[in-house]
């Protein structure tokens, strides 16, 4: 087996103990940003929702600021935020470089995209049901927890699916800029050194991830559709 493994994939067997730093470095940035950014992202999302026109605790001006903010996030490409947040990433972290220094980067660049997600995901709890828990007497706060979250489970489970595979993807482009993890791995060997097999693998590699993912978020989907 190690002899054909060895002919199928020669610089792969050269390189096991690199490809297995790399792959926990994936899954370091992958827990790390992935927690980070679901975290501030469901905040931000809950506050977009509720403080829009109309809504339990409206605030325009909040709503605009975060609007605007988010928007701005969004609109930047993520090679070129990366180097707009080495400083902030130098000043948080202690470096920019690495799988450490990527983290910052990664959740400035999901936090946007992932609130969005939980805005839309949010917006489709029915109004009715929202009027009938304040003629209750029901808090807002009450309101959020009961109403909007509980109702939303699948689809924030959904979203949350959607943004781990997605952040998989910026995981590998923060290696073109010395991030760490498979994406850099994958440069320095198979790229810059023309070794296809080393490709070939990480692109399994990072397949079998976004299946894994995918899986555990439909059977929690499932688990939580009423």
């Amino acid at each position: 087996m190690m002899e054909w493994l060895s002919d199928v994939m020669p610089n792969i067997m050269d390189k096991l103990p690199s490809l297995q730093i790399s792959f926990i470095e994936t899954l370091y940035m992958l827990a790390i940003a992935g927690s980070l950014s679901v975290l501030i992202g469901l905040i931000f999302g809950v506050i977009l929702t509720v403080t829009k026109k109309n809504h339990i605790l409206q605030n325009i001006v909040l709503y605009t600021i975060l609007d605007k903010i988010l928007n701005l996030f969004r609109s930047i490409p993520f090679i070129i935020l990366v180097s707009l947040l080495i400083y902030v990433s130098q000043a948080i972290v202690g470096t920019f470089i690495g799988p450490k220094g990527a983290l910052v980067p990664l959740v400035f660049a999901t936090v946007p995209f992932y609130a969005r997600q939980i805005e839309s995901v949010l917006a489709e709890v029915s109004d009715g049901l929202i009027e009938a828990s304040l003629a209750m007497g029901i808090t807002p706060i009450q309101i959020i927890i009961r109403v909007y979250l509980k109702e939303s489970i699948p689809g924030i489970i959904r979203s949350t699916m959607t943004t781990f595979i997605s952040l998989i993807g910026l995981i590998a482009m923060v290696g073109v800029v010395a991030g760490g993890g498979l994406g850099d791995f994958a440069i320095r060997y198979g790229f810059q050194r023309s070794q296809v097999d080393v490709i070939y693998v990480v692109v399994i590699i990072i397949l079998c991830l976004v299946t894994i993912i995918q899986w555990i978020g439909n059977y929690f989907i499932k688990k939580y559709t009423h």
